[in-house]
């Protein structure tokens, strides 16, 4: 049996981000995991830094959009029927969270936080000698209707006020950035200070790798054996058990199989999302993502080629995929860019777990001595992954945090 100071629970990159920030402290630290880093939701995002983000992905509040996605023919969400019951209460809050003022709210508590992303990225990505994935091109977003640039004048105002740059332009300057494109949008919004990955494996491994060689180590365990012994928590691996003084729980969509049973119920939902990847024809390329705002995808060049990351899925979680919101994407993805073909053959399925104010819990579990959260980053676990990791590691040494921590705290739920 092995003792360790703290026993994070989920390699992804939160976790391992949690877990460098910890060894970096000098904790002794056990990272847990079934599979091996960043094989799990972090391996498939559109590898975006949204340091700039105002406002989260909120419900839709046309008519037009709510009746295309209730009759199934809208690219940017699907749904399982018989999921939605159990899934509604959810979505009722949800709802309630991105409308007027809590929209507004929701982008002042939060901006302390992704404002921090891409510098705590930087010093990881530093550390780990992997500056090598970053790009700091920004991200653009264009739009085909009218009616849906306008609907962004809220977000461009806020973002204003927090002095977050954003160029409105038209399809001339937008093509000037990304000349592949197609003139098939509108108008344009590119947002110069955000960045992108261009592997996100391969930056949380490096993290890992960065881990490994201040004495972290990674056992393989199902997160689910957690349970007190004694004065410790211990869990089992298939190294055998070990115990550590405190857990950090970064599972993600798998949190609730480990909270629930130990009596914490939080309002997580889960996101089911899908990508795949393409080839540009011929040299046409990207230099950076770019968003169809009217067709709910993005698409971003990675090392394995172009990724398209489709928007959300209403399913459990485990269910078999259902990817067919790609077959409704895919005219709009080869009207605005020459597609050649698929890049490989395969489909991956992730699950992002939300809470329905968008925001993640981070902190003591409630009623759990002992037991540290950093779950629930719905679509910015890789924006957040570093940042969180130094608020957990601030927090649990007794220091001052870098930013004000109560926001993320899960007794907002309770």
């Amino acid at each position: 049996m092995a003792r360790v100071n703290v026993i994070v629970l989920g390699a992804g990159v939160v976790g391992t981000s949690v877990a460098l920030h910890l060894a970096k402290r000098g904790s002794s630290v056990a990272l847990v995991d079934r599979g091996g880093p960043g094989e799990e939701t972090s391996y498939g995002n559109a590898g975006i830094i949204e340091g700039n983000t105002i406002f989260p992905p909120s419900f839709p509040s046309d008519p037009l959009a709510l009746l295309r996605i209730g009759l199934k023919l809208a690219p940017e969400a699907n749904y399982k029927l018989s999921f939605l019951p159990k899934v509604l209460p959810w979505l009722m809050t949800f709802r309630d969270n991105t409308r007027g003022q809590k929209l507004i709210e929701h982008a002042r508590i939060t901006r302390p936080l992704f404002a921090s992303a891409i510098p705590e990225h930087e010093k990881l990505l530093q550390d780990a000698g992997a500056e090598r994935y970053l790009r700091k091109t920004g991200w653009l977003k264009v739009y085909r209707r009218d009616k849906s640039f306008d609907a962004t004048a809220n977000e461009r105002a806020v973002a204003a006020d927090f002095g977050v740059p954003i160029e409105v332009v038209d399809v001339d300057r937008a093509r000037a950035l990304e000349p592949d494109l197609a003139p098939v949008f509108r108008h344009a919004m590119f947002w110069p200070k955000a960045a992108s990955i261009s592997n996100p494996l391969g930056v949380t491994q490096a993290y890992f790798t960065r881990f490994e060689a201040l004495g972290g180590i990674l056992l393989r365990g199902d997160a689910r054996s957690l349970h007190r012994n004694g004065g410790f928590w211990r869990v089992e691996t298939d190294e055998g058990p070990i115990d550590g003084e405190a857990a950090v729980v970064a599972l993600g969509p798998w949190s609730p199989d480990l909270l629930e049973p130990l009596g914490l119920k939080l309002p997580m939902a889960i996101k089911r999302g899908y990508h795949r990847h393409f080839r540009g024809r011929g040299n046409s390329g990207l230099s950076r993502p770019v968003l169809d705002a009217n067709y709910g995808y993005v698409i971003t060049p990675m090392e394995q080629g172009l990724r398209v990351t489709t928007g959300a899925e209403f399913a459990p979680r485990d269910d078999a995929p259902t990817p067919m919101q790609f077959d409704r994407l895919m005219p709009g993805l080869t009207s605005l860019f020459p597609i050649d073909g698929r890049a490989d053959d395969k489909t991956w399925k992730g699950a992002r777990p939300c809470f329905p104010d968008s925001r993640p819990a981070i902190g003591p579990a409630p009623g759990l001595p002992g037991i540290w959260l950093a779950t629930g980053h719905a679509h910015w676990g890789l924006t957040l992954g570093p940042a969180t990791g130094r608020l957990i590691g601030e927090m649990m040494a007794g220091d001052v945090p870098y930013i004000d921590p109560a926001p993320y705290r899960a007794e907002r739920f309770l």
